[in-house]
């Protein structure tokens, strides 16, 4: 059986973070377009898109960028346009979400289904295959068993699943809440974070059940010690949240899970890296010393309580250790860890506020605030549990340049031919035995100079000068019937040209640009939504329901907004979280239905349990 290419995908909100994604580690990169990408904020110029196609493919790293939001009739064009340019300058895949691109004239790029648009069943995988799609985004909330199901249903739809980052509480692309509420759509990459924000919860009868807390906020993601029980239910490519954050968390992130992936492809022979090279850290990663809200596998083992950041929406970071004494203007903390000047901490009072301070001096186990922040009341942190959530240490290990490097190990080959001599260059896998690429070679039509002295070694060193390359060679190899001499500049010409070669064959099959199927489509009318939930905002994506054989079609929210909606649709259940449901606690409510989230400005969403479907609904 061939084995699979298994692939790590890395954010990048920019250039450099592009950049820093690949030396650590990534075998893809995911990045925005100039416009139409899920995250307005981390737009790219098509120049810094082309530098980072330039940078990643020598290592055989891909390059996907995201085009997924919804689109307006005046944007198609520009749309397009910008998808034929992005073609031209060599980019991988497009992430996309609107129907209309598939009813575009597109050039032959792989498309890649993103999670925006609701990939969470067998069917709609199968449908999105017979497409034409090369990749499917699945939704965040699905757990081993359903990632399993799809893959067996559609074996050869590589799977790409998030298992790092931030955790939108509604399914990606079924969330109109923050188009509802503040006229940004989430859907165009717009997304006001609505989730992030304190609610109240009421009963039915105006009871408080809970006042002001972060209901809808949820724990970032890590499933880290779960990758290969994800490899063994069908998944092929690792996705890292994050196109927002900067490029310290890139680069450490990236590691971390490079090198968790590493372990597990070394001892499973039917799993490859999708990339090429070896990788020198010159840092330890460590996934809880950068911006997180605690940590959640989510779903993926089966509905838990401990899912929510309802305290605060803001980075915690790492435990401490307990605030055993408080000073007139420093603080002691039972803790093994150090702590150093300029290092950001938090701890929760008692009645569950979340108080900040950078620390100004770390000395004798006495932790001294920063002079703005020292009216706070310390006295009521005693015996607080305390968190670091800026590491100024580890953040300074991460500000050098040069953090990794990544090198691709060659094996040179030096040969005689009749007519003169031949280099051959080869990848070789620090892997897998035998996975390994063809070689290329370049012959050299010369005159064979019987040498004097012993050749071969000089031969080794000068053809394994490879510093100003990304190659690296494991080993030289000289191959002939006499000691010849060559003189070492000619040896020099012979290497730069033979180098040359090698990166131009891996130029030439970076990309596999496969069309989308155009004819004989399916009939998805049992499968894709005809209300508002389709995200329907032009007559290009129209048109291509009505050729799946779905007649009408709503328009969406953005276009039309339903005087009554369902603005989000969660896998994450309250009544779950107030330990009263019915279905997996086997517990009745205390409390009457409906229940109601209050925001703080006093606006009214009620809430709708579907048992069935184990999803909670926030409507309009």
């Amino acid at each position: 059986m061939k084995p699979r290419r298994i692939e790590l995908l890395a954010p990048a909100r920019d250039l450099a973070c592009g950049v820093a994604a690949v030396d650590h580690g990534a075998d893809a990169v995911y990045i925005g377009a100039p416009r139409f990408g899920a995250r307005s904020a981390a737009g790219n110029t098509l120049e810094d898109i082309r530098s980072l196609v330039e940078y990643a493919h020598p290592f055989n790293v891909r390059i996907y960028v995201t085009v997924n939001t919804i689109l307006y009739d005046d944007e198609l064009s520009e749309a397009e346009r910008l998808i034929w340019e992005l073609y031209r300058i060599g980019v991988d895949a497009l992430i996309v979400q609107d129907a209309a691109l598939l009813h575009m004239h597109l050039p032959p790029i792989p498309l890649h289904a993103s999670t925006q648009m609701d990939n969470r069943t067998p069917e709609k995988v199968k449908l999105l295959k017979e497409l034409g799609f090369k990749q499917t985004v699945l939704a965040r909330e699905l757990n081993v068993k359903e990632i399993s199901d799809i893959h067996a249903a559609v074996p050869d739809m590589p799977l790409e699943v998030f298992v790092h980052g931030a955790l939108c509480v509604s399914y990606s692309g079924q969330c109109y809440a923050s188009q509802h509420c503040f006229g940004r759509s989430a859907n165009r990459g717009e997304c006001a974070q609505f989730c992030r924000l304190p609610f109240s919860l009421e009963d039915a009868d105006g009871n408080t059940l809970v006042r002001n807390r972060h209901l809808l906020s949820l724990k970032d993601m890590n499933r880290s010690e779960w990758l290969e029980e994800l490899l063994d239910a069908g998944v092929t490519s690792f996705k890292i949240e994050g196109r927002l954050k900067d490029v310290g968390y890139v680069k450490n992130i990236t590691s971390y899970y490079r090198q968790k992936l590493d372990d597990i492809l070394a001892r499973r022979p039917e799993f490859i890296h999708a990339s090429d090279g070896n990788i020198l850290y010159s840092f330890t990663p460590d996934p809880v010393r950068t911006f997180n809200r605690g940590f959640t596998d989510y779903f993926l083992h089966g509905r838990k309580n401990d899912i929510g950041s309802f305290d605060t929406p803001k980075s915690i970071g790492e435990q401490m250790g307990r605030v055993s004494f408080v000073g007139d203007n420093y603080l002691a903390v039972n803790t093994q860890s150090a702590f150093h000047n300029g290092d950001g901490v938090c701890a929760f009072k008692e009645d569950g506020t979340l108080v900040g301070f950078r620390i100004n001096r770390a000395e004798n186990g006495r932790l001294y605030p920063s002079p703005e922040t020292r009216n706070v009341d310390w006295k009521a942190l005693k015996g607080c549990m305390l968190y670091r959530n800026f590491d100024v240490e580890f953040e300074k290990s991460l500000s050098h340049p040069r953090t990794a490097l990544r090198h691709i190990p060659v094996s040179i080959t030096f040969r005689e031919i009749p007519f003169g001599f031949a280099i051959g260059i080869r990848k070789v896998s620090p892997i897998k035995e035998g996975i390994n690429e063809n070689p290329t070679e370049v012959c050299f039509p010369m005159e064979k100079i019987s040498a004097e002295s012993e050749q071969e070694r000089n031969i080794c060193k000068q053809l394994s000068k490879l510093g100003n390359t990304i190659l690296e060679a494991a080993e030289v190899h000289v191959e002939w019937s006499a000691n010849f001499f060559i003189p070492s500049s000619i040896l020099s010409e012979m290497r730069r040209k033979a180098v040359e070669v090698f990166f131009h064959a891996r130029k030439m099959s970076a990309v596999p640009f496969i069309p989308m199927k155009k004819d004989g489509l399916p009939d998805a009318s049992s499968v894709l939504p005809s209300s508002y939930r389709a995200n329907v905002a032009n007559h290009e994506a129209q048109a291509f329901y009505h050729s799946l054989g779905i007649g009408r079609i709503e328009p969406a929210f953005e276009i039309n907004p339903p005087s009554k909606a369902v603005l989000m649709t969660c896998r994450h259940c309250l009544r779950y979280s107030l330990g009263a449901c019915p279905k997996q606690q086997h517990k009745q409510p205390s409390f009457r239905e409906p229940l109601v989230l209050v925001s703080a400005d006093g606006r009214r969403f009620p809430l709708r349990f579907d048992c069935k479907r184990c999803v909670m609904e926030v409507l309009s």
